[in-house]
């Protein structure tokens, strides 16, 4: 049942990444926030010296921006921070004069979420172990069922025919229709 589980998500999340024009069309919001931090954190002349966690435990207490920090750049003028999940972005972009700063945070919908998870996209490590695991089991049962195929007397010729022509047929769609 976990094994039937996993392919139905697998089966439904390639479906929505392959036609993602039917799922996804409105489904975006997009937030602005605004406001200032302590310029002390910001004005430093030496950048070393800015602290970046602070920022980025400001916004995640602040505005509950979620996510992991994927991007953290410090230029002459301002502090950026970019934070992506499943289906989630949150660009922070803080001026280092005078700690103003500008949050847009966009949540791409419920279809987003299961794509970005099908591709192991800002998810962390954790669900790139369930991936890992995901594949083994549904390798182990593909393997299964060929095993069992060749036990089963009556069906063994028809079953290698059809694992055959559907090979095939793959290989075929492939030659003549991916350029």
């Amino acid at each position: 049942m976990v094994s039937f589980t996993i392919l139905l998500f697998f089966a439904v999340s390639g479906l929505t990444l392959n036609h993602a024009d039917w799922f996804t069309s409105g489904k975006e919001v997009v937030t602005k926030d605004s406001g200032n931090v302590n310029v002390k954190w910001v004005n430093q002349p030496d950048t070393t010296k800015i602290n970046k966690l602070q920022l980025v435990e400001y916004f995640r207490n602040k505005h509950q921006v979620k996510g992991a920090l994927s991007d953290f750049r410090i230029d002459d003028r301002e502090c950026s921070m970019t934070f992506n999940g499943p289906g989630y972005i949150a660009d922070s972009f803080v001026d280092r004069e005078t700690g103003k700063y500008e949050l847009t945070v966009t949540r791409l919908g419920v279809f987003a979420v299961i794509n970005d998870l099908h591709k192991g996209r800002d998810s962390g490590k954790a669900w790139s172990w369930i991936i890992d695991i995901s594949a083994v089991l549904m390798t182990l049962v593909s393997i299964s069922g060929i095993i069992l195929i060749c036990f089963i007397k009556k069906k063994r010729l028809s079953g290698f025919i059809l694992v055959a022509v559907g090979t095939i047929a793959c290989y075929l769609i492939y030659k003549l229709f991916v350029p």
